[in-house]
């Protein structure tokens, strides 16, 4: 369980003392949670994060959009007048449960938790392959050589090898692990919690994963200078939306990998905290109010801004998690869903 570190056998037992209530986190809390959040308590410091962090708040107030609602029934909620938030929306809780599992690691060689489970994570990763697959044959079907005849798909785009892949808080890097079990090979995670990434790090060089990327960055104030054809986020944007500032980080989130996504590419949301109706409905806010700067005069004629602004159009969802019905409506406690980017310039 992430946070707990785990004591030799001849350690001597620990000094203890009485936590105080605000320190105590519970294991549900945790078990909710994503493989770590590349989200920051601070803005920063900058001039530049100041203004995009400026910017976003206008777009939000104008956008007149909603927090997304809360749908996730482990997490210890605190209500504070602008909508729910929790510690682990926080980098220092990550920061602090990575530590410990970078210790249970080096000192018992435990992996850290597998978040929403190890089910989950192979659903993701196989569903995840077909979708790719999908688009993959679908963008290869519509190739005609000189003749005017459809070009076989190379076995180079079958086993997925061009794609280039991003999981944003990557965690312990597990999902990353599977995927590249299913064909990807081209694989990058990110993670804010520097104590993640050395986890990460040490689990793939075990497992013989030595082609996997990982390193240490903020989605939201992220360094990276290029583009992927897929972004992975598991849980990220939960965490996110427990944040203080959830609902403003959430249109930060959006806008940040909007511009991380190649045209064309995908990106794959799981979550507990938001329903696919409701992930498909915050996409579109987002998109309504960002496509919306392309209408601005100072915007006509800035091909490359206008680019940065397109739309993220909704795909496909897993259809396999367990259901249950509640108040007459059916629902799962888990959703995966992909939205593709589109460029309509």
């Amino acid at each position: 369980m992430a946070g707990i570190r785990l004591q030799p056998e001849d350690a001597d037992p620990p000094q203890t003392r009485t936590p105080t209530a605000g320190e105590l986190i519970s294991d549900d809390d945790r078990s909710i949670a994503a493989d770590s959040w590349s989200i920051k308590s601070e803005y920063g410091s900058t001039l530049d994060d100041e203004q995009r962090h400026a910017d976003a708040s206008d777009a939000l107030a104008a956008g007149n959009f909603p927090p997304a609602p809360d749908y996730c029934f482990d997490k210890e909620e605190v209500e504070d007048g602008d909508g729910i938030s929790s510690t682990l929306g926080l980098q220092s809780y990550w920061d602090a449960a990575y530590s410990d599992e970078l210790v249970n690691f080096r000192e018992h060689g435990h992996p850290g938790e597998v978040w929403f489970g190890t089910d989950v994570m192979e659903t993701v990763a196989s569903w995840t392959r077909s979708v790719c697959s999908s688009i993959t044959q679908r963008n290869m079907s519509n190739r005609v050589d000189d003749d005017g005849k459809p070009e076989p798909v190379e076995q180079e785009y079958q086993d997925l090898s061009t794609w280039t892949i991003l999981d944003i808080g990557t965690g312990n890097g597990l999902l990353l692990q599977e995927l590249a079990k299913h064909g990807f090979s081209d694989l990058t995670g990110i993670d804010y919690s520097e104590d993640a990434i050395n986890l990460a790090r040490g689990l793939a060089q075990r497992h013989g994963f030595t082609n996997i990327n990982f390193l240490v960055d903020d989605v939201l104030e992220t360094k990276l200078e290029r583009q992927f054809s897929l972004v992975m986020d598991k849980g990220t944007l939960d965490a996110i939306g427990l944040h203080p500032d959830g609902p403003l980080k959430r249109f930060m989130y959006w806008d940040s990998v909007s511009k991380l996504l190649a045209p064309g590419g995908i990106v794959v949301i799981t979550s507990c905290n938001s329903t696919k109706d409701e992930l498909v409905q915050e996409v579109e806010n987002f998109n309504r109010r960002r496509n919306g700067v392309l209408d601005e005069p100072e915007m006509l004629g800035n091909l490359e801004q206008a680019r940065s602004s397109c739309s993220l159009q909704y795909i496909d969802h897993v259809r396999t998690y367990p259901t249950f019905m509640f108040g007459g409506v059916i629902g799962s406690r888990v959703a995966t869903v992909a939205f593709l980017r589109k460029t309509d310039i």
